[in-house]
């Protein structure tokens, strides 16, 4: 059984999913791939322990408290392909407050998978698929030029999150 719960937070309704004592979703209302790959029926639970976590984390992070992402560690289960799961781990490693692009993130790809390069729109891809907003910091991703580009839960709350970050952005 697949457990969700409403956040309300400052950029909007956030939708939160567990599984199996896992976090699986963070969506933002409205949000390109809104609940994408969930194929199971879904029960509200305030209760669950997941949800708990996450709820706590969000407020802290919405407070500018930087909370830590290895705070999930052994519980974040996204839903996607072995790439997109690369990626999504890839992403993980981008500090608080900072920025990739997506080219450097491919040729990191490609150095691990011993591959001479990769795709950074294929990469692209899959950030934007990334089922878990926010926590899975995929608004950090912009473009070789710096620019804020591409991002499934909208330009104007990347932003948003950005500066809470107070992250060096170039709006273009």
């Amino acid at each position: 059984m697949i457990y969700n719960s409403y956040y309300e937070s400052p950029i909007g309704k956030i939708l939160i999913a567990s599984k199996n004592d896992k976090l699986i979703g963070v969506w933002m209302e409205g949000q390109k791939y809104f609940l994408n790959n969930i194929k199971e029926e879904m029960e509200r639970n305030e209760n669950d322990p997941i949800i708990i976590k996450t709820k706590d984390w969000l407020n802290r992070y919405f407070k500018g408290e930087k909370p830590d992402i290895k705070e999930f560690k052994g519980i974040l289960a996204p839903n996607g392909t072995n790439f997109a799961k690369d990626v999504w781990r890839e992403l993980c490693n981008i500090p608080y407050g900072k920025t990739i692009t997506y080219g450097e993130i491919a040729k990191t790809i490609a150095k691990k998978n011993n591959k001479k390069s990769m795709s950074a729109q294929a990469v692209g891809g899959a950030v934007g698929h990334n089922p878990i907003s926010i926590i899975i910091p995929c608004h950090r991703v912009i473009g070789a030029n710096g620019s804020l580009t591409g991002y499934a839960g909208g330009i104007d709350k990347k932003i948003k999150l950005l500066e809470i970050e107070n992250a060096n952005i170039k709006k273009v």
